[in-house]
């Protein structure tokens, strides 16, 4: 059954929401006033769609429907999840909630994006505070994985570990604040921050540009990958966190900051901070600044998550649950051998093209070599099985370039066993987007064993297996391209 998220507010954090909501397979219903609402949201869907996908090896669930409505009743009735997004006015959310719990199901989640309001003051005034709690997404949220989840003692527990649940089905990281404070935990670093570099600028000690650049080429990516405390750890050297403290705890009592005053939005230090960002960033619209920013986002995620380390963990383990969802988690005797086997279905990552945009060549062979590890899986050549000894050896390939694929593209590869016999893994690859070839890759493989290195035969699990899909995949027409060497017509 699909389930039915509404979107209370379709700015850009309503939006990304939105986007968030849809990849991954729930249907959308937004409420938005604004008679540009439903442009604006799709510009930002357009990006969603263009980089979330490229952060898994898996694919995506197929894409909610999206709808945007009038009124109340409309969009709520039916909805598990509201998240609402209006504008920091306390008076407004309140009104909003209890428009909107007229109509919506009791047991649905009630969530705000307000990153300054107590969830106690949210629920203030509603007709059933029970279901209203802050849920705090960091832009772009579509991308980033943080959602501060703030509920009070007035809410219903089992509503609140259903939103984390959804959250985390949805590759996101619910973080449980314990107690309710204003600006909730990440934002109160965020302003402190902030302040620093108000100042900063004000007595003309850095620019807007400078202070951006010593946070992206510094502590910025430290902070990305291990946080805070584990980022202070490591400086403490082999004595650890206790020396660090001991160092530098002393420097805590000296004048470094102005972090108690904050200086006066005077016209002149408003028109100095936005006179230097122009310079900075003006050459770059709106859109091409969040393209740029999702390119990084995603490109340093994905390095994360090779690692297996902070959110790239998530990524990862993301995977395994939508591998298991799309039914790509599959062994021999599930298949139907009366067709290529399914190996590789996912979308094309931004950091897998070129300088034209265009999938480079070097990722046409990872992502046939992605195909074999799948096969090998199926005929029971896995992570087991190679610990113990034995694995297959690629001895020749040929890639086939047809057509071109660009980032965010859905591609599928569809493998055709030619030969199974012996120590021989004879396989053909199809890489399709829609119906269109895009390329073929050819691979013969060797059996080998791990401890002498040489050819071997498999074990008879795995030759059995194969050698069964080989029969059945030999009495399918042979492939177009399949045997042609370079240059032959």
């Amino acid at each position: 059954m699909t389930k039915i998220a509404a979107i209370i507010g379709g700015g850009v954090i309503g939006g990304g929401w939105a986007a968030r909501f849809l990849l991954n397979g729930w249907d959308v219903r937004v409420f938005d006033p604004d008679p540009q609402a439903e442009r604006k949201i799709n510009e930002v869907l357009g990006n969603a769609r263009r980089s979330l996908p490229g952060l898994y090896e898996a694919p995506l669930p197929a894409e909610g429907k999206l709808t945007f409505h009038s009124d109340f009743s409309d969009v709520v009735r039916g909805a598990i999840w509201i998240q609402e997004s209006v504008p920091e006015q306390l008076e407004l959310k309140q009104k909003i909630y209890k428009s909107l719990q007229e109509y919506c199901d009791p047991l649905a989640v009630i969530g705000s994006s307000t990153s300054g309001f107590k969830p106690s003051e949210l629920q203030n005034k509603a007709v059933r505070p029970t279901q209203i709690m802050v849920c705090h997404p960091f832009n772009p949220v579509y991308l980033l994985p943080l959602v501060e989840v703030v509920p009070t003692p007035m809410n219903n527990e089992a509503i609140v570990q259903s939103a984390e649940q959804f959250l985390r089905e949805m590759g996101m990281y619910p973080l449980r604040v314990r107690n309710e404070i204003d600006a909730h935990i990440a934002d109160r670093f965020l302003e402190a921050v902030w302040r620093e570099a108000l100042w900063l600028i004000k007595d003309e000690i850095a620019t807007t540009e400078e202070i951006d650049n010593a946070i992206r080429y510094g502590f910025g990516i430290r902070w990305g990958q291990m946080g805070l405390f584990e980022t202070y750890r490591v400086a403490g050297g082999e004595a650890g966190m206790r020396h660090f403290m001991a160092q530098f705890g002393p420097a805590l009592k000296w004048p470094w900051t102005k972090l108690m005053e904050v200086p006066e939005f005077t016209d002149d230090l408003v028109d100095m901070i936005s006179d230097q960002s122009d310079e900075q960033s003006g050459m770059h619209s709106i859109r091409e600044l969040e393209r740029i920013r999702d390119n990084n986002l995603v490109g340093m995620m994905r390095a994360l998550k090779a690692q297996d380390w902070g959110a790239g963990a998530l990524l990862k383990n993301q995977d395994e649950l939508l591998n298991q969802k799309a039914q790509m988690v599959r062994t021999s005797d599930t298949l139907d051998l009366s067709k290529p086997i399914l190996t590789v279905q996912r979308a094309v990552p931004l950091d897998w093209t070129d300088y034209n945009g265009h999938m480079n060549e070097a990722r046409y062979l990872q992502a046939f070599g992605d195909a074999t590890d799948r096969f090998m899986e199926i005929v029971g050549c896995d992570a087991k099985y190679i610990a113990s000894g034995g694995s297959y050896f690629t001895a020749e390939t040929h890639i086939r370039h047809v057509d071109e694929v660009r980032a965010g593209h859905s591609i599928r590869i569809e493998t055709h066993c030619v030969d199974g016999i012996g120590k021989k893994m004879h396989l053909f690859h199809q890489m399709f987007e829609g119906e269109r070839l895009l390329a073929t890759g050819e691979h013969m493989l060797i059996h080998v064993s791990l401890e002498s290195r040489k050819a071997s035969e498999p074990a008879p699990e795995i030759a059995k297996n194969l050698q069964r899909i080989a029969q059945a995949h030999a009495a399918m027409a042979q492939p177009e391209g399949m045997g042609r060497k370079v240059g032959k017509k």
